[in-house]
């Protein structure tokens, strides 16, 4: 499986409050929290054959000088996860809005996209933009 992606570590102003919004969202998409340490917490989901995936939430660091993130800056511009059944699209949007999350766009089809395409596109609370999506 070369190239598949092994992990993921997204950097937030703070951890421990962005761990509600992440151990909700990840624990749908099937993640465990597997380890805290003093700058985050990691989140790892199991795969055939011994492959898994790991989403780390970092504490920022750096003197960067904007507050939220800025998707058409140069750097990361959103994260999009996979799902298997177009329905969990659905259940997802459905936990994000008892979660109170922001929504940025709700579940549509993008046939822009692909025949198939169907996604909920919405914010953590840091204003990075992420996807769950459904292509069959």
């Amino acid at each position: 499986m070369r190239g598949t992606v092994d992990h993921l570590d997204l950097t937030v102003r703070d951890p421990l409050m962005s761990r509600k919004f992440y151990e909700a969202v990840l624990a749908f998409m099937g993640y465990t929290r597997v380890r805290q340490h003093e700058n985050g917490f990691d989140f790892d989901m199991p795969g055939e054959g011994g492959w898994r995936c790991s989403v780390g939430l970092r504490r920022v660091l750096g003197r960067g000088k904007h507050e939220i993130h800025d998707r058409y800056s140069p750097g990361l511009h959103h994260v999009a996860f996979r799902c298997r059944d177009r329905s969990d699209v659905d259940r997802l949007h459905y936990l994000l809005v008892r979660l109170k999350a922001v929504i940025l766009d709700a579940p549509a089809e993008y046939p822009q996209y692909g025949s198939t395409y169907y996604a909920v596109f919405f914010s953590d609370p840091d204003g990075l933009k992420l996807e769950f999506v459904f292509q069959d």
